[in-house]
């Protein structure tokens, strides 16, 4: 179980390493919740190895992984003593299936967990990882790796969470964790799992389960989950539309404004007095990013807030100086605009994108990316006719996801995120072409914490300086009850 005390400030997990362990670790280390991401680490972690890993961290925390000979293979395979030639592409990943082979398990367990590991070095502040639903085949290894590595909480939003508990209750006690899988057209029951005693071998170190924070948007959901045991979470983070990512499409039949992004109402926002009701607790994120906002959040009962944009532009998130640079430098213009573009992401929900130049918001760089789908994170199964199981992404090959019967409708405006988040950080493939992937950047629509941070700091500021300046306006000593300090 995560520790007693309940943190204010929860940070959001943003994008593939956005909330790098080094922002998690120190927003943890300023006392609140640091949360690193859970979105394709696997990835990350091999990247990162044939960068060369400058560093050295990536190797300190796989020397700690409890099981030596599994982290050798990962470090054999993907290890480039010096680092790859820049334009050398980096190598091909074997990509995730409802029963990935036992290499892509032992990567994103590794990959996880030295993520969780790192974040967590050193202190006893609290540490999340958040994950999305609809990364189904993902999650049981992304939950098995951040137990292993002491992970505090589990955040998880983008569908219905109903499993996550259960999973990280067989988890726990070394048991096969698995989840349902959505697979379209499908006639039987599929399942991704992981067996943590294959895996490991028989003589598993203690695995403790971390608490679960699911994210929703309304009520109901939050009811819906709350009444049965079997799947309660331990608390709530509830998130509002202008938050950045995915977000929750409006509710009844969509409807999009002048500038095409979807159109929200009264009904799409939480009734936060029915949250208070349950006898668990809740965050407020979307626009809460302010001490004025988090004061506000707890007088409505909420434990505290969760924000993911000021601490994204922070000094210490993962995104590149570049972009970072970019986009201070729109914001101090007044310039930065970020889009809740309904067609963007291959899952289907509305997603924020940040109209930066250069970047696949401008429709010129999205139009000239060659349309392809290698990491493939967020493509998904069905069921062929006749048998098997196949994959498919929107965002893949238009007359590829045609043949595999999807519909012209379902690829049009959609973009590659897995290719361009991994891109954001500096991560991104170089094509034996020649052709570099473009960023695509996610943010929240609220900015106005960052604006006047930035005032405040002009030339930047540190996610410390950020967690400090957001509890500003919290007494003292309810900050004390609730804050846990290394």
């Amino acid at each position: 179980m995560a520790p007693n005390a309940l943190p204010v400030i929860i940070q959001g997990g943003m994008g593939v390493a956005v909330s790098s362990w080094h922002l998690a670790r120190e927003v943890s280390l300023a006392g609140q919740m640091g949360v690193v991401s859970g979105t394709a680490m696997d990835a990350v972690l091999a990247r990162r190895l044939q960068d060369g890993d400058p560093t050295g961290d990536m190797r300190r925390a796989m020397a700690a992984f409890p099981v030596p000979e599994m982290a050798a293979r990962v470090l054999d395979k993907f290890f480039v003593p010096g680092g790859k030639a820049p334009d050398a592409p980096y190598r091909p990943l074997p990509k995730l299936t409802l029963d990935s082979s036992r290499p892509v398990q032992e990567l994103a367990v590794v990959g996880n967990f030295v993520e969780v590991w790192l974040a967590k070095e050193g202190h006893d502040g609290v540490v999340g990882i958040n994950c999305l639903e609809k990364l189904q085949m993902a999650t049981p290894t992304a939950l098995l790796g951040a137990s292993l590595a002491g992970v505090d909480y589990v955040l998880m939003g983008a569908g219905i969470p109903r499993e996550i508990p259960q999973l990280l209750n067989s988890l726990s006690r070394g048991e096969v964790g698995r989840i349902t899988a959505d697979v379209a057209g499908g006639t039987i029951t599929h399942y991704v799992e992981v067996d943590p005693v294959d895996l490991l071998g028989p003589d598993l170190p203690p695995i403790a389960r971390p608490d679960f924070l699911a994210i929703v948007s309304a009520e109901a959901l939050a009811n819906y989950l709350y009444r049965d045991p079997t799947i309660r979470p331990d608390g709530f983070v509830v998130e509002g539309p202008t938050a950045g990512g995915h977000s929750a499409p409006p509710r009844g039949k969509l409807q999009l404004d002048e500038a095409g992004e979807p159109v929200y109402g009264p009904r799409d926002l939480a009734n936060l007095a029915k949250m208070a009701q349950f006898d668990i607790p809740f965050w407020l994120a979307g626009a809460y990013g302010t001490p004025e906002k988090v004061v506000e959040a707890l007088a409505a009962g909420a434990a505290g807030v969760q924000v993911g944009t000021l601490f994204a532009l922070s000094d210490d998130s993962g995104l590149t100086e570049r972009t970072r640079a970019q986009m201070l430098e729109e914001l101090r213009a007044g310039s930065l605009d970020v889009r809740n573009d309904p067609r963007a992401s291959p899952t289907g929900f509305p997603f924020k994108v940040a109209s930066l130049e250069g970047t696949a918001s401008d429709e010129a760089v999205y139009q000239a990316r060659p349309r392809l789908c290698d990491l493939s994170y967020l493509r998904t199964a069905y069921e062929k006719e006749g048998g098997g199981i196949g994959y498919r992404c929107p965002a893949e090959p238009v007359d590829m996801y045609l043949k595999k019967g999807g519909t012209i409708e379902a690829t049009e405006g959609r973009k590659c995120l897995c290719n361009g988040l991994m891109a954001n950080i500096g991560l991104g493939q170089t094509r034996k072409d020649g052709y570099a992937e473009d960023r695509i950047v996610t943010l929240g629509q609220d900015v106005t914490g960052a604006l006047t941070l930035l005032g405040e700091h002009p030339s930047g500021y540190t996610a410390e300086t950020a967690v400090r300046w957001l509890a500003s306006l919290v007494p003292a000593e309810q900050l004390r009850e609730v804050q846990l300090v290394g």
